[in-house]
């Protein structure tokens, strides 16, 4: 088994479950501290007791993706001869962080966070439990408080118990009976923004931040560019994105949207954080509420797979540099029109290999400034086929 899920969802716990319910043997190994050596002493302990005639062994490895490419093969045969039974726990897409011989004799569970009503339920049998809880100092939780501390989790069960036992302490040292908002919140202290510069969280929420501006949603836009930017996130990754999506998702559509993507990485080398933010904000909001147009991405996608279809086509003769005697001689440039001495700066003469032309490649939309773009091509496209119409 895999179990994927983000931390404090009981991927650990519900390893322990399945080996007590099981009553088989259970070896933990932390991929954090341990190597192959540690990997080697547990398979061995477990292969003696399977000789012994005893059951396969629960081997649980903690934070899987941090083993290495070797470590994880070091697995594979003992997984394969039954000798173990490998249950692993990751925070992190084992399709990425998983070797695939490992992945493919295993079966992934993915846990999500807990919800609110989990948590909740959590926190009271914490109060509650006299054994392993807080039971004894029978303490209540005001409700403002306990719905302070679920949303400080963020789902995390070990972030939740941690800071409820940190309030308990509190409260008790004050002689309060119950934990109340404002101790809550002096043990909660400032909250931690669960996100990493290489793993899901961090694609996940910039993937967020990139749609909600193609979907046209300055406040989605904006809550998820904060979000990066209060958990930590390189405030020039986030400019790196737009000006990407300024061409990809806007394009000719509104012109302008580049320069401001560009304008504000300027900014932010210019005057750096937390100020940097305010530039972010403005241009966040113009590229979520500018026209939107993919006409010219996708022309860069038909051009390409056109090259690659085609090959390396001749240069049509008018087009092609005449430097000496012998490449006019040649043709080259023959027949050439220079656009600026021509009546409205235009010629009716194609530039595309004969093989191609008539192949549209750029197909403007009727978004913002491409709908001039598009009235303008559209103009010249008639004029062209009333030139070839006369040569016929």
């Amino acid at each position: 088994l895999i179990l994927w899920g983000p931390p404090g969802t009981g991927k650990t716990t519900l390893a322990r479950l399945i080996a007590t319910e099981l009553q088989a043997p259970f070896e933990a190994v932390s991929a954090v501290l341990a190597g192959v050596k540690e990997l080697r002493a547990a398979v061995e302990r477990a292969r003696a007791r399977r000789e012994a005639g005893g059951k396969p062994t629960i081997v649980f490895v903690d934070e899987i993706h941090r083993f290495n490419k070797a470590q994880q093969d070091a697995l594979l045969p003992h997984v394969e001869a039954g000798t173990i039974v490998l249950i692993g726990a990751t925070t992190e897409n084992p399709a990425f962080e998983v070797n695939a011989p490992l992945l493919s004799r295993s079966r992934v569970l993915v846990l999500e966070a807990l919800d609110e009503k989990a948590l909740r339920a959590l926190v009271q049998r914490a109060l509650d439990d006299r054994d392993r809880g807080l039971g004894d100092l029978e303490l209540q939780i005001d409700e403002s408080a306990l719905a302070a501390l679920v949303s400080h989790a963020q789902g995390d069960a070990r972030v939740a118990l941690g800071t409820l036992e940190v309030a308990a302490e509190l409260a008790t040292g004050s002689g309060a009976g119950s934990i109340d908002l404002a101790t809550l919140r002096e043990a909660a202290q400032n909250q931690t923004l669960r996100h990493d510069r290489g793993g899901d969280q961090h694609f996940d929420v910039v993937s967020a931040f990139i749609k909600s501006m193609r979907a046209s949603d300055p406040d989605a836009a904006l809550y998820w560019m904060v979000r990066m930017l209060e958990a930590g996130e390189d405030p020039l990754f986030i400019v790196r994105r737009m000006v990407i999506f300024a061409s990809e998702d806007i394009g000719n559509a509104d012109p302008e949207a580049l320069r401001v993507a560009l304008a504000v990485k300027d900014a932010v080398h210019f005057v750096g954080l937390p100020e940097g933010r305010i530039p972010l904000a403005q241009a966040a909001t113009y590229l979520a509420t500018a026209p939107k147009s993919n006409r010219s991405y996708q022309a860069l996608g038909a051009a390409t797979e056109e090259v690659r279809r085609s090959g390396a086509l001749p240069v049509p003769l008018h087009l092609r540099n005449a430097p000496t005697d012998l490449a006019r001689e040649l043709g080259h440039g023959a027949d050439y029109r220079y656009p600026h001495e021509a009546p409205d700066h235009f010629v009716a003469s194609r530039s595309l290999p004969e093989e191609v032309t008539g192949t549209p490649f750029y197909s403007p939309s009727g978004q913002g400034a491409e709908r001039a773009i598009r009235e303008r091509l559209e103009s010249w496209e008639r004029r062209r086929a009333q030139a070839a119409e006369a040569e016929d």
